[in-house]
């Protein structure tokens, strides 16, 4: 798999401001802002998705889409990721196995002339529950570790740091290490791409921490990649929860350092 140097892609760009205020006169400062870019993920030389993304991490952005997706069953059936840029963005080539792209291509055949944006008409809610299979018990970990690596998330967020407008998705080992964390202006791509790393690492059993709400798609994304333990720095939503105990996923939400809420499979959870 191929990628340009990563010196090619921004991450940050510097603005002018003025800054304002109360009873201080205004001054002229500088600021750094996110990069936003319009990334397109192309699969077998047919364009299927633009996401708004931070231009860094992209193959596993493209990894962890396409398998939290299901777009592909396993990581061996995806045979090569490019990136190249374009005018107005970034195209990912992402090439499928046959089977695999036979499948996406019958999805969008089906998806085809409908009307209505999201989730509208009884087709689409009742592929809001995608099928998958429920996770086993294999995964567990201590609350304190959870709770001491929310402490140390912070300063692994780089881009947060600089500019205050990212989400992080993390990776905590069982034995309470963070091994990696990846940022996003995207919940939903910020976590895509720790799927992405984890398909490629041997990773091994823990849990995904993620500072911002759980959606159903963010329970729905980590049960398609197999994570058991899902912890959130803010609420879930009731279908995330409902979903989380229909696939029994361990989903915490408002995670902080020293306390949280755990509310559904608290059996993988040792609170010592």
């Amino acid at each position: 798999m191929t990628e340009p140097d990563k010196t090619c892609w921004p991450v940050a760009s510097s603005a002018s401001l003025q800054h304002w205020r109360q009873d201080t006169a205004v001054a002229a400062a500088q600021d750094l802002l996110a990069c936003e870019t319009g990334v397109a993920l192309v699969y077998n030389g047919i364009a299927h998705v633009v996401m708004m993304a931070t231009p860094a991490d992209l193959e596993d952005f493209a990894l962890g889409f396409t398998l939290a997706e299901g777009i592909a069953r396993q990581p061996g059936d995806i045979f090569d990721i490019e990136i190249r840029p374009v005018a107005s963005g970034i195209e990912v080539h992402v090439e499928l196995a046959s089977s695999c792209f036979s499948a996406l291509k019958e999805r969008r055949r089906q998806l085809a002339g409908r009307t209505g944006c999201g989730l509208c008409g009884v087709e689409q809610l009742a592929e809001v529950f995608r099928p998958l299979p429920a996770l086993p018990f294999t995964a567990s970990i201590d609350m304190r570790a959870i709770s001491q690596a929310l402490s140390d998330l912070p300063l692994r967020q780089t881009l947060a740091e600089q500019t205050g407008c990212t989400h992080a998705a993390a990776w905590l080992t069982a034995g309470g290490e963070l091994a990696t964390v990846r940022e996003d202006v995207g919940r939903h791509v910020a976590l895509d791409k720790l799927i992405g790393w984890r398909s490629k690492a041997d990773a091994g059993a823990g849990a995904a921490l993620v500072t911002s709400r759980a959606s159903y798609e963010m329970v729905q994304k980590a049960v398609a990649a197999g994570i058991e333990i899902l912890a959130a720095v803010s609420a879930p939503t009731a279908l995330a929860v409902e979903m989380a105990e229909r696939y029994g996923l361990t989903l915490i939400g408002f995670a902080r350092p020293g306390r949280a809420n755990i509310y559904t499979c608290p059996e993988r959870i040792d609170l010592g």
